[in-house]
């Protein structure tokens, strides 16, 4: 058996991206911070509904901006004895709490709406309210443009969802901003409209987030994904045959094993160069950083090979 492990100078590195990482979790923080406050201001002095919504979004998404920073954080403490692998699924599990946050602020926001429209006609919002919202939108497509460039940069998991969270919220204010200007219009039940759209797009976000989230810590991983490392591996010159392939997520990496068959000639080192070349591969072509390769002689009742040496 030959375990591929994280080295010393790839443990620094993926650290080193993880501190990176937190620049997109403060850009998100301040933005958050700022646009909440002036949506909520802005809402209950026009009387928008729907931009009081989008506040109440942005305050989940604090929440949520600061538990990614807080796994973050917990992430790049060092392996101990009681983490041998390290601390990386902090963020998963600070993920997972902040869906539940996320879950219930939508619930209100929803009834909220709700009991907005059945209370008598709906006020109509001042069109001051709409161009906040545009603003709002702007403002979080650049913070968006920002922690996707960031993320594909360091290759962060969490902070790619964290971008994808800012793309929602600034479409989310552009649905708020169209339904105030629609009750310009002799609409005005387009604006708790907008809000309910609003309140439903914080609950799917809450439950995408939890869903990811429970799939990683129950040890799920894409099948389709775990074929495209199937085949990487596959193509490895001196790899006969894989027996088995197992992959899971620990935090915003990827755990591999993997048994592999060989010539029953080959010597050790000979053995041991695939597993390296195992490695490299996974490493330069999907960023895996840590392989566990058991390696076994090719049995000679095995009919068809899984790759022909190269």
């Amino acid at each position: 058996m030959f375990a591929r492990e994280w080295q010393e100078g790839t443990t620094l590195t993926q650290y080193d991206e993880i501190k990176q990482g937190e620049k997109g979790a403060w850009v998100s923080i301040a933005a958050y911070l700022a646009l909440s406050a002036l949506k909520l201001g802005a809402g209950y002095w026009f009387v928008s509904g729907a931009l009081v919504a989008d506040g109440f979004n942005n305050l989940t998404d604090i929440v949520a901006s600061v538990a990614v920073l807080i796994g973050l954080r917990i992430s790049q403490k060092p392996p101990d004895k009681d983490h041998p692998y390290g601390h990386f699924r902090a963020e998963t599990i600070a993920a997972l709490v902040a869906s539940f946050i996320m879950a219930t602020v939508g619930i209100q926001v929803l009834i909220t709406a709700v009991k907005s429209i059945f209370d008598g006609e709906p006020a109509t919002p001042n069109l001051f309210s709409a161009w906040v919202a545009l603003f709002a939108a702007v403002c979080m497509g650049a913070v968006y443009v920002y922690n996707s460039r960031l993320a594909r940069k360091i290759n962060n998991q969490a902070l790619q969802a964290a971008a994808k969270d800012n793309l929602s919220d600034a479409l989310v204010s552009i649905g708020a901003a169209v339904g105030i200007i629609g009750a310009q219009f002799g609409m005005p039940w387009l604006d708790p409209a907008a809000a309910i759209a609003v309140g439903l797009v914080i609950c799917k976000t809450a439950w995408d987030i939890f869903s990811s989230s429970t799939h990683a810590l129950t040890d799920g991983f894409d099948e389709k994904e775990l074929k495209t490392l199937r085949s990487t591996i596959a193509k490895t010159k001196g790899v006969l045959m894989i027996k088995d392939i197992k992959a899971r997520i620990h935090g915003s990496n990827v755990l591999v094993d993997v048994i592999i068959q060989v010539d029953p000639a080959l010597t050790i080192i000979e053995s041991h160069q695939i597993c390296d070349d195992i490695e490299r591969r996974l490493g330069r072509k999907h960023n895996i950083m840590s392989v566990h390769v058991h390696v076994e002689p090719l049995e000679e009742e095995t009919q068809t090979p899984q790759s022909a040496p190269h």
